[in-house]
């Protein structure tokens, strides 16, 4: 089942299901998923169980709600302090590659030796542990609360400081959390975790400011456990025409960690346990433009897809003006 959000004229949400290659339809009496999600969570229901209890309504034409730009993300949080947009880094077989060398360059050391490549290996070894087992924990960022998620068709939004705006196309696991502190997966859903591979680049210890920008994630979340091998496409579309493009592979059949791992590692901390929260965790690529050297432009369209995901992602490079930081004296 794929599950999204469409925003109404009235401010309220339309919730829209469909099994894949069906039209979608609406469900009768949804808020929102995130109201869907915790009653199936607290409930001891599935999500696919609920949505059947409420039933469904109008059939709705996703690609015109597309064209309209009325798709939000397809999770929400009505105070969006409490969703958290997080990630994990070098988690798939051969991402290691390209920052490897990148950070090699940048302070000089022989390929291999960097702290890059000591990390990915750590997770060949013990990234995938036996049942019962803690595996190794991985690298983990913080890109911000809901403030940071930008819907599917909107803008990403670079800020005036940064010194690149890159595509990341990944896989997001999607999260609630029901009132007894228990964390549920609601499904995946393909993801932009757009970062500044420039900033990044100068020093490694650059990394957590590189991360701190918006993503975009959906604009359908497939629910229940995914493929365990992911093929999808990510391409950059300037003046109408492809400038770039290139697959990119997921899920547990390409990765040197699996998600129950890189799970357990983000939900072993209580401060992501607080009931109601909603989670968005991005969970690694090994395809990037800025690998292949291009430098991407405002206006250029960011488009990922994979087919078990429903609709494309689709997101627009846009730049920040310049803002003036004071700091008052109280």
């Amino acid at each position: 089942m794929l599950i999204s959000q469409i925003r109404n004229e009235d401010g309220s949400i339309t919730v829209a299901v469909r099994e894949a290659g069906a039209a979608a339809h609406a469900v009768n009496g949804a808020t929102s998923v995130h109201a869907l999600a915790l009653e199936a969570a607290n409930s001891g229901r599935s999500l696919k169980a609920v949505v059947d209890a409420h039933g469904l309504g109008a059939e709705i034409d996703l690609e015109q709600v597309y064209a309209d730009g009325r798709f939000l993300p397809p999770i929400t949080h009505e105070d969006p302090a409490h969703l958290h947009l997080t990630g994990t880094g070098l988690t798939h077989l051969g991402s290691a590659s390209t920052r490897d060398a990148m950070h090699a360059a940048a302070s000089k050391v022989d390929e291999g030796a960097t702290d890059t490549m000591k990390m990915f290996k750590m997770g060949l070894e013990g990234g995938k542990p036996k049942a019962g087992e803690t595996g190794v924990q991985p690298e983990w960022f913080y890109k911000g609360n809901g403030t940071q998620a930008t819907a599917p068709g909107g803008d990403l939004v670079s800020p005036a400081f940064a010194l690149d705006g890159g595509e990341e196309p990944e896989m997001a696991g999607i999260y609630v959390i029901a009132d007894s502190g228990q964390a549920f997966r609601v499904g995946f859903a393909v993801s932009n975790e757009f970062s500044d591979h420039v900033t990044e680049r100068i020093n490694y210890l650059y990394l957590a400011h590189s991360k701190l920008r918006p993503a975009s994630f959906g604009p359908e979340i497939r629910v229940g456990a995914p493929p365990a091998d992911i093929r999808g496409t990510s391409r950059i579309i300037r003046n109408g025409a492809v400038l770039w493009e290139k697959p990119f592979l997921s899920g547990e059949a390409n990765m040197s960690h699996s998600f129950a791992n890189l799970e357990h590692h983000h939900f072993k901390y209580g401060i992501f346990r607080a009931p109601g929260d909603v989670h968005v965790h991005m969970f690694g690529t090994a395809t990037l433009s800025f690998g292949d050297g291009l430098k991407t432009e405002a206006g250029d369209i960011f488009e990922i897809e994979a087919a078990e995901f429903g609709l494309p992602l689709r997101n627009r490079l846009a730049l920040a003006g310049h803002d003036e930081i004071t700091i008052g004296q109280l």
